[in-house]
């Protein structure tokens, strides 16, 4: 039995500036834009892997959501707490100049983990902490 990832996702508040950051920054490309009512899902990619997608979605995007759970969702988008992605890279130290050039929100620097990677980690647009590593051979 083969199980692979398929897709994931990240909640978002504003798709302009997801679309900005993920698409101009990371390089992504988007794959799907689908509205429907007054929700947007946009799927995005790596070209490198055209099997795997990150879907940006509204913070409430599930429609049994009550009001107040759509509330306390924005709430924890609003303070950075809901989880991101974790990417890899084959130079963490260019993609950290790249996105802080970019104005990215800075959690970490690039860094040398004892568990074999380099890596450093960034905030979104939406506050959603995203993490690249480089894999360190030995």
């Amino acid at each position: 039995m083969d199980v692979k990832l398929k897709q994931c996702f990240i909640a978002v508040d504003d798709f302009d500036k997801a679309l900005a950051f993920y698409v101009d920054v990371l390089g992504l490309e988007v794959r799907n834009d689908v509205s429907f009512e007054d929700m947007r899902w946009v799927t995005v990619g790596s070209p490198l892997q055209p099997d795997v997608e990150i879907v940006l979605e509204p913070p409430a995007a599930n429609p049994d959501f009550s009001p107040a759970d759509r509330e306390a969702m924005a709430r924890l988008l609003a303070k950075g707490v809901l989880r991101g992605v974790n990417f890899t890279t084959t130079d963490c130290d260019a993609l950290y100049q790249r996105v802080q050039e970019a104005g990215g929100d800075v959690l970490q620097e690039p860094m040398d983990q004892p568990y074999g990677v380099r890596d450093c980690a960034f905030r979104d647009p939406a506050g959603n902490m995203l993490r690249f590593m480089e894999r360190r051979d030995g």
